[in-house]
């Protein structure tokens, strides 16, 4: 379980998108969260379950780095997306990061439990970041929130741009 709680925990691939969706799906609201915390892990567990069953591959780093540019955007805009389009994201997102994290895991025991620690870490953190951005009350601190989507772009640009050098 650990293992994959902290492979989550320390990608930051993995890590950001969700910190986003969280971040947006509380600035909406309490309903949002709620939605955004029971979709995600369920869309995590079902692509991890399904690239499981795939020929391993590795994540681009072009895609990730739009996932970074999509979600930080529409934090940062404080897009008022509809409760279907929000939780739509998060199927999308959980189903591509579980998809790559499944190719990468092997087909034994230790892979069944390591994605149950690693989905237990979104839940987690999707519960815990949305529930604190929905009491936020002042707009100070909601345009906090927004900023930090803003530093999400600026992640994915770099990723985005550092892709690029190579080539």
């Amino acid at each position: 379980i650990y293992a994959g709680l902290l492979h989550f925990f320390m990608s930051s691939e993995d890590l950001l998108p969700v910190v986003a969706l969280a971040l947006l799906a509380g600035l909406r609201g309490a309903s949002y969260g709620r939605r955004a915390m029971f979709v995600l892990p369920s869309a995590w567990l079902l692509g991890a379950f399904l690239g499981w069953t795939a020929a391993a591959m590795t994540g681009n780093t072009v895609v990730s780095s739009i996932w970074f540019l999509l979600l930080g955007g529409l934090l940062a805009a404080d897009m008022k997306l509809s409760l279907r389009a929000t939780s739509g994201l998060a199927a999308l997102v959980g189903l591509y990061h579980g998809y790559l994290n499944g190719t990468g895991m092997g087909r034994s025991g230790f892979a069944v439990v390591a994605l149950l620690g690693l989905t237990s870490g979104v839940f987690v953190l999707i519960a815990l970041a949305a529930a604190f951005v929905v009491q936020l009350r002042a707009e100070w601190t909601r345009i906090a929130v927004r900023v930090a989507g803003s530093w999400i772009v600026a992640s994915g640009l770099l990723m985005l741009g550092w892709s690029f050098r190579g080539s």
